[in-house]
């Protein structure tokens, strides 16, 4: 019986160190997911201020130190491109966290059945 309760206390052992590696890169994630929907907020603020332009307005795009004259239209496709590629990110973020949701679930489950072995056990 003693041998069992060991075995079972080093799987037990093993899930946990299981799920709180996939803790960590969920939390990661979410970190990541909050950086691009930052970044996608601050886009989405410059295309509003772009779309407010008329042609005939300058616009100037930051090159280092220099201020480089840009032309509007370009300027609204490389931001509308930006935007498009920053929610492509935050679809497979979102994918990503739903992936590893599930899998902590599961270890959820592995870890509570264990425990149950042991209480039954001791």
């Amino acid at each position: 019986m003693e041998k069992e309760t060991a075995a079972i206390q080093k799987r037990l052992q093993a899930e946990v160190e299981s799920y709180q590696s996939v803790q960590k890169d969920f939390q990661k994630l979410v970190q990541q997911r909050q950086i691009l929907i930052g970044q996608l907020n601050e886009n989405e603020c410059v295309m509003d201020e772009l779309n407010l332009l008329k042609g005939d307005n300058k616009v100037f795009k930051l090159f280092g130190p220099v201020l480089v004259k840009q032309d509007l239209e370009e300027s609204r496709q490389n931001v509308g491109k930006r935007m498009e590629y920053i929610k492509k990110e935050v679809d497979r973020t979102n994918n990503n966290l739903e992936s590893l949701e599930k899998k902590l679930a599961k270890h959820r489950d592995s870890l509570q059945k264990l425990q149950q072995q042991i209480k039954i056990l001791t």
